[in-house]
């Protein structure tokens, strides 16, 4: 039996059929990675003796710039373990995964800085293969919320629907963005919350605007009168939502809760569409304090503790980082 090979594509007309239902490893992700300034996609596909696709894994590689602070680099993302067949002939999907990540690893170790694997629907998924391939794990947090066997509003605090309800009675709204005018809102409030927060990236408008008009997720404004106080970006993939970013005017209006009120909107926007799970995708490494994970546990989510894998392809540098974060 011939044994499984692996492909690198970086041409959407390579691409070979895929099951799409994983929308961060789909045709359409990597269409609008490529169509997104600074961004790169690469699809590792491994095929059987046949030609028949067992696994594939979308890889995204982002060019990085700033003035201040200073620094220029690109870095790989990949969000989740990728796509597999049921026929797999031996192979596990830990298996799958690590050879395509290898295969991505040698393609990408001279032109990006440090490769990234995050959002793995298991803690301990490929654990041992990842540790082979000179990746180190970092502790990182994971928060969701079950939308399908509670209502929102059973989950939450009497003093946080108190909130909500005074802050819409005050005449805040969310709703989605509608237009060219609350698009560009959108994208200012987004930027200017993260503009001293390098490590969040924050890509090009195209990114967002393709999100939404290629219907695979939705954009929320949060209004107060002619004042945007919040903003989300939410994806949707295989039954579930995914907070993807989120920017608020917390201390100008505080009294108005503007990141309660998005936030709330999301969730109570993808339960009512059916949706059975709102996953977090960045609530930030496990410090006993962490506000922004307090905040989001409020909702009524679960905690759960999981790795973020990094390799760094300058090797003296993943070897020293790999002994500072040994488990």
């Amino acid at each position: 039996m011939n044994e499984p090979i692996v492909d690198i594509i970086t041409n959407q007309k390579d691409l070979p059929a895929l099951d799409n239902t994983n929308f961060f490893h789909s045709r359409q992700f990597f269409e609008i990675a490529r169509q997104t300034p600074r961004h790169k996609p690469y699809m590792a596909v491994v095929k059987n003796g046949e030609g028949g696709v067992m696994a594939h894994l979308l890889a995204i590689v982002r060019y990085r710039t700033s003035w201040w602070p200073p620094y220029i680099y690109m870095h790989c993302r990949l969000l989740g373990e990728g796509v597999y067949s049921y026929a797999h002939e031996g192979k596990s999907d830990s298996e799958l995964f690590a050879m395509m990540l290898d295969a991505l690893r040698r393609k990408l170790s001279i032109r990006v800085l440090y490769i990234e694997v995050s959002n793995l629907s298991q803690k301990m998924f490929a654990y041992r293969e990842l540790k082979q391939l000179q990746f180190f794990p970092v502790h990182w947090m994971s928060i969701h919320n079950s939308l399908h066997s509670h209502t929102p509003e059973e989950r939450i605090s009497e003093r946080l629907q108190k909130h909500i309800d005074n802050a819409y009675a005050r005449g805040v709204i969310t709703r989605e963005v509608n237009g060219e005018q609350e698009f560009q809102e959108f994208m200012s409030l987004l930027r200017r919350h993260h503009w001293l927060k390098p490590r969040r990236y924050i890509p090009d408008k195209k990114f967002f605007l393709a999100i939404k008009n290629q219907h695979h997720g939705r954009l929320y404004i949060t209004r107060y009168h002619n004042h945007v106080i919040g903003c989300s970006a939410v994806a949707y993939s295989n039954q579930n939502a995914y907070l993807w970013y989120a920017a608020f005017r917390r201390k100008s209006f505080v009294r108005l809760h503007p990141d309660e009120l998005t936030i709330w909107h999301a969730l109570k926007d993808a339960h009512s569409r059916g949706y059975q799970h709102m996953f977090f995708l960045d609530v930030g490494l496990p410090f006993s304090r962490n506000p922004f994970r307090e905040f989001i546990l409020r909702f009524g989510g679960k905690p759960v503790s999981t790795y973020r894998w990094f390799h760094c392809t300058i090797r003296w540098i993943n070897a020293l980082l790999s002994w500072i974060y040994r488990d």
